[in-house]
């Protein structure tokens, strides 16, 4: 007798990259359970992307939303400018070396992610947050630019947005952060179409 395979149903849910940059970095870790599974916002599927160098990683990042079935990108760093987490609005055309990175790019790109229900989210965890348009001169910024300026025209714009924790609040808070604001941002993620899905 043939015994019927098991079948995966296919995941309608968009997916969402989070990133934290930083090699350093441990505040975000996505596996949150010794069965290894990652943490997904409700009505999203989160896609780990790890550390590693700018430019390597601005190409990884840039790559995963060519994927049509990734709608959404979240940045996680930290912020040495404020005591409250911050979500950065806008990143600068600039290299990692304060140069201009782009002599045709526009001067600043803008981020596409719910910045105002970001903020909201992380008030509601219990979490002192902001919203800024400073663009911190650092990698985070350089690689908000690097994504946001390498979309191509005529598509349907990913929420793309960068967290910033306080630079010396611990990994519990971080990963609270990191919850509300990838949860905030899976509530304006539409459910893909079916031939996109995985």
């Amino acid at each position: 007798m043939v015994e019927p395979k098991d079948e995966i149903a296919p995941d309608y849910r968009p997916g969402l990259v989070i990133c934290a940059w930083d090699i350093d970095e441990a505040g975000w870790d996505p596996v949150e359970d010794p069965s290894g599974a990652v943490w997904n916002p409700v009505g999203a599927r989160t896609l780990a992307v790890g550390a590693g160098e700018p430019e390597t990683l601005a190409a990884a990042l840039s790559a995963h939303l060519d994927d049509r079935s990734c709608r959404g990108l979240l940045l996680v760093g930290r912020t040495r400018r404020s005591e409250a987490f911050r979500v950065q609005i806008r990143a600068e055309n600039r290299s990692l070396d304060g140069r201009r990175l782009d002599v045709a790019g526009p001067g600043m790109a803008r981020a596409t992610a719910p910045v105002a229900d970001m903020v909201r989210a992380l008030n509601e965890a219990g979490l002192a947050a902001d919203a800024s348009s400073d663009s911190e001169e650092d990698a985070g910024s350089y690689l908000l630019y690097r994504v946001l300026s390498g979309l191509p025209d005529g598509r349907d714009t990913p929420a793309i947005g960068l967290l910033r924790a306080p630079e010396h609040e611990p990994d519990a808070a971080v990963q609270r952060a990191v919850k509300a604001a990838a949860q905030a941002m899976a509530h304006h993620l539409p459910p893909l179409p079916r031939s996109r899905a995985n």
